[in-house]
């Protein structure tokens, strides 16, 4: 697994942990899961839970763009070999549940057992659905990504050289103010 690979699994596996977080809650309180999770110590959760998944969501959009993209400009996209489905989703499972543990743990004093029991309820769906659409993405947008690289390297290649940037010296001298100017100002300071 290279570095982008890895930081992508890392990413969705915190992204994945709080929508897991959201669905355990939802299995396990019902109707009051948003009134359970917006007081007290999870005060935090909703605007953190929003973010997270709105950040996902928009980098979902934007990689649906570049292969979007690419297909529009005629290219077909040859699919690359994506990583195993049970290796990223046992990669994803474990990252979303030692994070939901953590996060349970820093929040309440609930046994082990029990937040094993709602973690891998809530972080095991969330998982294998997001470990389905990673893999997707893998086998499409790294090809995708190199088809639109390799355009706009041809495109930067027409493009003439830059001119040199001119840089201005510094003034050499000091111009005092001008008095009318200067006076239509008002020079009074706060009261003493």
């Amino acid at each position: 697994m290279n570095r982008r690979t890895l930081a992508s699994v890392l990413g969705v596996g915190i992204a994945g942990s709080q929508a897991g977080h959201l669905l355990a809650y939802e299995i396990r309180f019902g109707a009051a899961a948003q009134q359970v999770q917006s007081a007290g110590v999870h005060a935090y959760f909703p605007s953190l839970a929003k973010t997270v998944l709105g950040l996902v969501a928009l980098a979902a959009v934007v990689a649906m763009l570049v292969i979007g993209l690419t297909r529009v400009a005629g290219h077909r996209i040859e699919k690359d070999s994506a990583l195993p489905y049970l290796r990223l989703l046992a990669a994803l499972f474990t990252i979303q549940l030692a994070l939901f543990a953590l996060q349970e743990t820093a929040e309440s004093a609930a046994s082990a057992p029990v937040l094993l029991l709602w973690g891998t309820l809530g972080q095991l769906p969330v998982a294998a659905v997001a470990a389905l659409a990673l893999r997707w993405l893998f086998a499409r947008l790294r090809p995708a990504l190199a088809q639109v690289s390799a355009c706009f390297a041809t495109a930067f290649q027409l493009v003439p050289s830059m001119p040199a940037v001119l840089v201005w010296p510094p003034a050499m001298h000091f111009v005092a103010p001008v008095e009318p100017f200067a006076t239509g100002f008002n020079r009074r300071g706060p009261p003493s």
